[in-house]
């Protein structure tokens, strides 16, 4: 199938217009202005995007991750399909040892599927000063034997974990983890600066869902953000909801790290499925007008996020550059999750691709070189 548009995001390279050529489901060729023959498709105005890849996912269409039950996942990753997010972790929220690990071992078979990228562990080994919407009774220093048994329940498939390394037994686990071929995430912490450079130096990558959760930059102790943000291979994880973030605080992180910028969405069960009562593991969240709260405390608790409307409000409202914000919600993430062939527009790789009109909406989705949507 060979398909033209107005303009191609590849997104090493903007063509303006471009074509894509896809065998089976596989990308063929790309390359900027006329095609060599009619088109299949023509689609002058549109924009030809990679399939999004959401590395920080709990749920969507009124389901979530954190049972491990196959068809609720299947449910969540429909739901963001359909928004044009073809690669998708299942991100969990901490809970008691027995039932995560548990909750692991049933999405291993789901990744083995194909329907899952991989599982994201958030939590238990976070800080109670910054829970977030995490059960506070359920947080836990990291020991080797909960990091070797749940390292052991992904079978090779849990591929990052989020965590406070200022923890007792916190370093450690990054070491630990990271040895395991594990990409270790600092988030809900309250670590200090020199906190955050000693578990990048141990082997930490990331940081989880960037200034929310953790200990705020300050002119005399500059934090985890201020480590994340200068280091020069970390990735920063950003939710571009106007919620979890103002604009101006989005285009300073984005536009220091370009391409280690990672759109994310945290988002949870509602997303896609309106307002109402929800449950994020065992706490009870309360969405209205599409921002989701902890009935409790009133905590930010995840998203109602979908990848295609952060990359809409990071371009329209943020005023990012659309080949940096494309890049942020496919090829960085896949890069970050070492996933290999998917997140560009390049030959060999799976043919996952997103069709955008000209306010950024998605038309129509290519997922392995089908359509579906």
């Amino acid at each position: 199938m060979l398909i033209s548009g107005g303009r191609v995001v590849t997104p090493a390279r903007v063509f303006t217009p471009g074509w894509v050529l896809v065998e089976g489901d596989r990308v063929l060729d790309v390359q900027a202005g006329a095609p060599p023959r009619p088109a299949d498709l023509e689609l002058p105005a549109a924009t030809l995007v990679p399939g999004y890849v959401d590395a920080h996912l709990h749920g969507g269409g009124g389901a979530s991750f954190d049972s491990g039950d196959p068809e609720l996942a299947a449910t969540v990753a429909r739901a963001h399909l359909a928004h044009g997010t073809t690669s998708l972790m299942a991100s969990l929220v901490t809970d008691r040892p027995a039932q995560l690990a548990r909750s692991v071992r049933e999405l291993v078979a789901l990744v083995e599927d194909g329907l899952l990228a991989g599982i994201h562990l958030e939590g238990p080994w976070l800080s109670p000063r910054h829970p977030g919407a995490h059960d506070p009774a359920l947080l836990a220093e990291p020991t080797p034997g909960a990091v070797d048994a749940l390292v052991e329940a992904g079978a090779g498939h849990l591929r990052m974990v989020t965590l406070a390394p200022e923890l007792t037994g916190g370093l450690d686990a990054v070491r630990r983890l990271s040895a395991s071929g594990v990409v270790v995430a600092i988030g809900h912490t309250d670590a200090t600066y020199d906190d955050a450079r000693a578990a990048l130096d141990a082997g930490a990558g990331v940081g989880t869902h960037l200034f929310n959760a953790m200990r705020g930059l300050h002119h005399r102790e500059p934090g985890p953000v201020t480590a994340l943000l200068e280091h020069p291979d970390a990735f920063v994880e950003l939710i571009a909801d106007g919620v979890h973030l103002h604009p101006a605080v989005l285009r300073l992180a984005a536009t220091r790290k370009p391409h280690l910028a990672v759109l994310v969405t945290d988002a949870m069960a509602a997303a896609g499925a309106g307002d109402g009562d929800y449950l994020l593991g065992e706490l009870t969240v309360q969405v209205r007008d599409g921002v989701a709260r902890l009935a409790s405390n009133g905590a930010i608790a995840g998203s109602t996020l979908t990848l295609a409307a952060a990359v809409r409000f990071a371009v329209r409202v943020a005023g990012l550059a659309i080949d940096d914000v494309v890049r942020a919600a496919t090829a960085s993430p896949a890069a970050m999750l070492g996933l290999a062939k998917v997140g560009s527009l390049r030959p060999g790789y799976r043919a996952d691709l997103v069709v955008l009109d000209e306010e950024l909406d998605v038309l129509r989705v290519m997922h392995r070189g089908v359509w579906v949507s």
